[in-house]
């Protein structure tokens, strides 16, 4: 990173896709709220920002340059690709951890389907990069239902993230949020509940902080 020149930010935002077939999919819960509020925050700081955004019905702040994907291989793929070129990957995404082992070309007739949908892991972006020699950070999200703090940390010792951003699944289509920040050191910072235009705000200060 050069300290001197703008920070390069690459987000990811909202859910990812996984096909059973033309029609059906696997996703999750996420409006894409979140990483949206934090490319618009970036801004703020550096003109370098990309956003790697799922499928959402969200416009894309002014400013950015936006990817578009669909599923967890093409937003892995975008983000691999941008990796070298960035000083900030900021994880907001929901990206599935699971697809069908196999997609039907053709839809699924409900008299022909046997009952039972083989599930394969999908590429775990975070953990493929900081496997990968590297100055930049990395920060992720852990949206959990219990044990929030805890299952967070556990995740970013796992995947050695510099900073992680854990809150509960409420938040996924909520206009707020309420967030525990958790850096490397252990250090932990309960935010009150605030709008998540606001979070992101306080995740890009930190990063900043982490940054010098």
């Amino acid at each position: 990173m050069n300290a001197a020149s703008p920070l390069r930010f690459l987000i990811t935002a909202g859910p990812t896709r996984e096909f059973i077939d033309p029609v059906r999919f696997i996703s999750n819960r996420s409006s894409g709220k979140m990483g949206y509020a934090l490319a618009e925050a970036a801004l703020a700081v550096s003109p370098n920002v990309v956003l790697v955004s799922g499928p959402t019905a969200l416009t894309p702040p002014t400013g950015v340059k936006f990817v578009s994907v669909t599923t967890a291989q093409e937003m892995a793929e975008a983000v691999f690709a941008r990796f070298v070129r960035s000083d900030v990957v900021i994880m907001a995404a929901a990206v599935c951890d699971f697809r069908p082992k196999a997609s039907a070309k053709s839809k699924i007739k409900k008299q022909s389907f046997g009952g039972k949908l083989e599930l394969v892991p999908t590429t775990d972006i975070l953990t493929e990069l900081s496997k990968r020699g590297r100055t930049q950070l990395l920060v992720g999200f852990a949206a959990e239902t219990d044990d929030v703090e805890q299952n967070a940390t556990e995740k970013l010792k796992r995947k050695r993230l510099n900073l992680i951003v854990a809150n509960a699944v409420v938040a996924f289509e909520a206009e707020t949020n309420r967030v525990t920040l958790i850096d490397a050191t252990g250090r932990k910072e309960p935010l009150p509940e605030m709008s998540k235009r606001d979070v992101a705000v306080a995740i890009i200060e930190r990063v900043l902080k982490l940054a010098r």
